[in-house]
């Protein structure tokens, strides 16, 4: 099976870094999917689910805030303004910041302050929906029918 190279960043670290077969990422205009031998491409990237899979199953689930990705060659750059690995999310932290997103929400507040409880009330609601992903994963996909796509 064909690999490309994905590497996952932000400015404090590497998140992933490794041989694939597939990155599917959450881009502006929607669902972008990435496979060996993709055409070059420079995008934007919106809060959501980045989803590597690698031999046959779904190898890593990360919950990126914002970027931009890069194809070129056989390599796969994703510059994430943030992400967490699902296994990485403190789940109890992000229930907790969902709960004071929505009490705020509840409140009369300035617009700015509206705005911010909003984007908190997203991020933490990203991050429970990854968390809880990754919790009900298999860890093998059943393969692909040969009726299927090959």
């Amino acid at each position: 099976m064909d690999t490309i190279y994905c590497e996952v960043v932000t400015a404090e670290r590497i998140i992933y870094a490794g041989d694939v077969n597939e990155v599917l990422a959450p881009g502006v205009w929607g669902q972008l999917g990435i496979l060996p031998r993709h055409a070059p491409l420079i995008t934007s990237l919106t809060e959501g689910e980045l989803i590597i899979r690698k031999e046959g199953h779904e190898d890593e689930l990360i919950a990126i805030h914002g970027g931009f990705m890069e194809v070129r060659g056989n390599r796969v750059t994703v510059l994430a303004d943030t992400a967490e690995r699902a296994e990485e999310i403190d789940i109890a932290r992000a229930e907790a910041a969902k709960a004071r997103a929505e009490a705020l929400l509840k409140q009369p507040v300035s617009e700015e302050e509206f705005e911010r409880a909003r984007a908190a009330l997203r991020r933490a609601t990203l991050r429970l929906r990854v968390a809880e992903r990754r919790r009900r994963w298999p860890r093998q996909r059943p393969p692909m029918p040969a009726s299927e796509g090959r």
